[in-house]
C-alpha cells in the first residue's frame, strides 16, 4: 500500500535525501507559500459577514472562514509545492557489481534448539527458502563461517556449528578489511549473537562504519531465557590462608524451575569439598547463594562450582563456573596488646596456637612500665613495649587492643595505630574491658574515628553482669560469625553458647558498620561486635573480654569458642598486604586473553611511590617465561599497570618485584587460569539488543527470520561499495494527487454544509 500511495517503498525515504528537481529557489515558494496564505487569509476575511447573524455564534462567526481559508491555502501550497518538483535522491547499489557477504554464525550455541529444530538448521533453512537465491540474483555473494574468525565456505550447508567461540567483531572486522579490495555493498549476518567477546568491538565497528557496509542482523533464538538454570558468576576471595574457611557466592538465574530444590556442589580436582542444598526463586528473579570451603596448602585452588541439573534443561553445560583461590605461602603476625592480666588473653591465645599459619605476639601490661611478651620472634622484639615506629609497627598484619585505657599510649603511638589500618592495610581489634573504651578516655583520641561505633564518652559502661551474645541479620552470614555453613543451624549454635563473663556498653553504630553480635541486656539489646572498613584496611570492636566463659562452661569437644577467635584473627590479617600488592582483572579468563595486571606499591611509611621499577615474570603453561614492565598510572599515585596476553590455555603464575635503583625491596605473587570452550555454553538466549546496535551503527537493519524476505530489496539502497546517486520524482505519486483533491473535495463540502457554495 505505502509504495502504491508513494511510487516507492518505505526503505527508499528512510535511505534517501529529499531534494527540489528544479533550480528554482526555496525562498520564492516560500514566498509564495506566504502570499497564497495571504489570499486565502483575506477571502477567509471578507467571507465572515455571512455568519455575522443569528444564529451563529461568534465561535462559529470566527472558525468557519478560518477552516476554509486554511483549506484553501493547503491546495495552493500543494500545488506550488508540486510546481517545485520534489523528488529524492538515493544512492544504490550498482547491479551484479558490488559483494554481500554473508556470513554465518558456527559457534556452539547454534546447535542449542531454536523453534523446533537447531539455530544452524534455521538459518540454512532461511537461506535456502529462497533469500540466498534472490540475492545471488542480484550480487555475487560469498558465505563466511563466523566463529573465534570469519572462513570463506562454499555453501551454508558446509557450516557445522563446532567452533568453541564467537568473536563477531574480529569476523566483521576481517570481512570489511576485504573492502579495500573488493566492493562489498552489505553484510549479511545469521547468528544469536551470543557473542564471547563481552560487547561488540568497538574498532571492528569502526572499520565497518568507515567502509560504509551496512551491517542487517538476522537473529535466531529466544528472545528470554528458555528452560535452563544457569550460573551466572562465582565470587571468592582471591587469596587466603591456608586451612581458612573460604566464603564463595554464586548467582544463578534460571527459568522454568520455580521453587525446585537443587544441589549445590564445590569441587577441587575431583574431590567434593562441599555441598548445599538451595530452592530456586522465581523465573528471572537471581538467586545469591554461600558456600564456603576450606583451603587446602599453599598453592593454587582451583574451584568448580555447579547446580547439580535438573530434567529438561537446555543446555545443562552452563550449571558451572570456575573461580581459582591463591592459598598464600605466608605466615601474618598479629600483635595483641593487653593492659591487665586477664582470661581472655589465656584462651586467644590457646585459640592462637592451634592455628599453624598464624603467630600472635602478646604485650602483657603487669605493672607501671613492665611487660610480659609471649610469642616473641626475638629477644629485641617489643623490649621496650608497645611499638613506638613505624617501622615496627607496620612489621605486624593485626592489632589487637584489650583493657588498655589511651593514656597509656603517647600521641604519636596513637597516630600509628591510626595509620597501622589507614595505610598499612592492617586489620584493629578493640575489645572491652575495665579500662577500655569510654573508660579508657579513647573517645578523646583521634582513634575513635577508626572504632565502628560512636562511643558515649560516659563513664560505668563495664559490668562483670553475664549477657547473652545474640546473633544480628547481618551476621548470620558474615564469614567472622559463621560457626556453621548451614544458616539455620549456624543461628541455633550461637543460642547454644552460654553467657559472656561481662559487657562493656559503647555507642550507637557508625553508618558504615555492621553490627554481627548484640549483648541482650537490661539496657535492651546494644551492640556487641561491630566492623567497618578503615581506609586500606578493617577495624573491629568487641565490647567484652568474656568470650573465654564458652570455653569454660561447655563440653571440651565443643569447638565454638576456637573457631569464632580462629576465623577473627584470620579476619584481621586476610587484607594486609606486603609494600607491594598485586592482582588481576580476573583469576580465571573464559575463552578469553586479555588480563590487566595491576599493583601497588608503597613505600616503607606506606605510602604510595611512583618511583619504583616494577616488573612480573609470567611463567606460561608450557613452562616459558614472560617478562611484563608496569607502567605507573599517571593519575593514581602508586598504581602500576600492564596488560599481558595469555595466548594458550593452562595455569600463568606472575612474580612482581618491586625495585628502587637496583635494590628490590618487595616481592608478590599472584596466579590466573585461562580455560578455553566454556563461555560459549553461557547466555543461550539471543542478544538482540546487541544486533539492532550493529545494525543501526552501521546503517543496517535488524530482521527476524519470518520478515527476512524483504532483505534484498533493503540492501539495494546502499552508498557501500560501487554505488550510483539518483533522482527519483515525487510530485507525480498518486498520494499527491489524492491530497490535492482531498483538499478540495473537503473545502467543497464545507462549503455545501455551511451554506458558502
Amino acid at each position: 500500500m505505502f509504495e502504491l500511495l508513494f511510487k516507492y517503498p518505505a526503505v527508499m525515504f528512510q535511505k534517501g535525501e529529499f531534494v527540489f528537481g528544479r533550480s528554482w529557489p526555496v525562498w520564492l515558494l516560500i514566498a509564495a507559500a506566504l502570499a497564497a496564505a495571504a489570499y486565502a487569509g483575506t477571502v477567509a476575511w471578507r467571507a465572515r459577514t455571512r455568519w455575522s447573524v443569528a444564529p451563529y455564534t461568534p465561535v462559529q462567526r470566527w472558525l468557519r472562514p478560518a477552516i476554509l481559508g486554511a483549506l484553501g491555502w493547503a491546495s495552493i501550497a500543494v500545488l506550488l509545492l508540486m510546481l517545485w518538483q520534489p523528488a529524492l535522491s538515493v544512492s544504490s547499489l550498482k547491479p551484479r557489481q558490488n559483494v554481500v557477504a554473508v556470513v554465518i554464525d558456527s559457534s556452539k550455541s547454534m546447535a542449542l534448539p531454536g523453534q523446533g529444530t537447531t539455530r544452524i538448521a534455521q538459518a540454512r533453512n532461511l537461506l535456502d527458502s529462497g533469500l540466498l537465491a534472490d540475492l545471488k540474483a542480484r550480487y555475487p555473494v560469498r558465505i563466511y563461517a563466523a566463529g573465534a574468525d570469519a572462513t570463506r565456505v562454499e555453501t551454508p550447508s558446509a557450516i557445522d556449528p563446532v567452533a568453541p567461540v564467537t568473536r563477531l567483531g574480529n569476523s566483521l572486522a576481517q570481512v570489511a578489511g576485504e573492502s579495500a579490495t573488493l566492493p562489498i555493498g552489505a553484510v549479511v549476518l545469521l547468528t544469536d549473537g551470543s557473542d564471547n567477546s563481552r560487547g561488540f568491538d568497538r574498532s571492528a565497528l569502526s572499520a565497518l562504519k568507515q567502509a560504509r557496509i551496512p551491517v542487517h542482523a538476522i537473529g535466531f533464538g529466544p528472545e528470554t531465557l528458555p528452560t535452563d538454570i544457569e550460573m551466572l558468576n562465582a565470587g571468592a576471595p582471591a587469596r587466603a590462608l591456608p586451612s581458612s574457611r573460604i566464603p564463595i557466592v554464586v548467582r544463578i538465574r534460571h527459568s522454568g524451575f520455580d521453587q525446585r530444590q537443587a544441589k549445590l556442589t564445590a569441587s577441587s580436582e575431583g574431590q567434593t569439598l562441599a555441598t548445599r542444598q538451595i530452592t530456586l526463586p522465581a523465573s528471572g528473579q537471581l538467586a545469591a547463594e554461600n558456600i564456603t570451603i576450606t583451603a587446602g596448602k599453599a598453592g593454587a585452588m582451583n574451584v568448580q562450582l555447579s547446580v547439580e541439573p535438573l530434567g529438561g534443561e537446555l543446555s545443562p553445560a552452563n550449571n558451572s563456573q570456575s573461580v581459582l583461590v591463591q592459598v598464600e605461602d605466608r605466615k601474618p603476625r598479629i600483635l595483641y596488646f593487653e593492659g591487665e592480666p586477664r582470661w581472655e588473653l589465656k584462651f586467644v591465645r590457646r585459640a592462637a596456637g592451634e592455628d599453624k599459619t598464624l603467630e600472635l605476639a602478646s604485650l602483657l601490661r603487669t605493672t607501671q612500665n613492665k611487660f610480659y611478651r609471649q610469642g616473641i620472634a626475638s629477644p629485641a622484639e617489643l623490649v621496650n613495649g608497645f611499638p613506638s615506629t613505624v617501622e615496627e609497627i607496620f612489621s605486624y598484619d593485626g592489632l589487637i587492643i584489650g583493657a588498655v585505657e589511651a593514656g597509656a599510649f603517647t600521641p604519636s603511638q596513637l597516630s600509628l595505630i591510626k595509620a597501622f589500618a589507614d595505610r598499612r592495610g592492617g586489620g584493629v581489634l578493640f575489645l572491652g574491658g575495665r579500662t577500655a573504651l569510654s573508660e579508657g578516655a579513647w573517645h578523646t583520641t583521634d582513634v575513635a574515628e577508626m572504632l565502628p561505633v560512636s562511643l558515649s564518652g560516659r563513664k560505668d559502661t563495664f559490668s562483670r553482669n553475664p549477657v547473652k551474645a545474640e546473633l544480628t541479620q547481618q551476621g548470620v552470614l558474615h564469614d567472622l560469625t559463621r560457626l556453621d555453613d548451614s544458616p539455620q543451624a549456624n543461628a541455633a549454635r550461637w543460642r547454644a553458647l552460654p553467657p559472656i563473663a561481662d559487657f562493656q556498653q559503647s555507642g550507637p553504630p557508625k553508618p558504615a558498620a555492621l553490627v554481627l553480635l548484640e549483648a541482650a541486656s537490661a539496657q535492651g539489646r546494644q551492640p556487641l561486635l561491630a566492623v567497618q572498613p578503615f581506609g586500606r584496611g578493617r577495624v573491629a570492636m568487641l565490647s567484652t573480654g568474656g568470650t573465654w566463659k564458652w570455653q569454660m562452661l561447655m563440653d571440651a569437644r565443643d569447638q565454638s569458642h576456637e573457631s569464632f577467635w580462629k576465623q577473627m584473627l584470620r579476619w584481621l590479617v586476610s587484607e594486609s598486604r606486603p609494600r607491594i600488592a598485586a592482582r588481576v582483572s580476573e583469576s580465571v579468563l573464559n575463552d578469553a586473553e586479555s588480563v590487566r595486571i595491576d599493583a601497588e606499591v608503597f613505600d616503607p611509611n606506606f605510602l604510595p611511590t611512583s618511583e619504583a621499577t616494577v616488573e612480573a615474570r609470567i611463567t606460561q603453561p608450557g613452562g616459558e617465561t614472560a617478562l611484563a614492565t608496569l607502567q605507573p598510572d599517571p593519575v593514581r599515585p602508586g598504581r602500576y599497570t600492564a596488560d599481558f596476553k595469555a595466548l594458550a590455555p593452562g595455569a600463568y603464575v606472575a612474580q612482581l618485584s618491586a625495585r628502587l635503583g637496583d635494590a628490590e625491596f618487595a616481592r608478590d605473587e599472584l596466579m590466573f587460569r585461562r580455560q578455553d570452550g566454556v563461555a560459549e555454553a553461557f547466555h543461550p538466549e539471543q542478544d538482540r539488543p546487541l544486533l539492532e546496535h550493529l545494525a543501526s551503527q552501521t546503517g543496517g537493519k535488524y530482521w527476524t527470520p519470518e520478515s527476512a524476505r524483504d532483505l534484498p530489496k533493503e540492501i539495494e539502497f546502499s552508498e557501500a561499495g560501487l554505488s550510483v546517486r539518483e533522482l527519483h520524482d515525487l510530485w507525480d505519486s498518486p498520494f499527491a494527487f489524492l491530497l490535492l483533491i482531498g483538499l478540495k473535495a473537503a473545502e467543497w463540502l464545507l462549503r455545501r454544509r455551511w451554506g458558502a457554495v
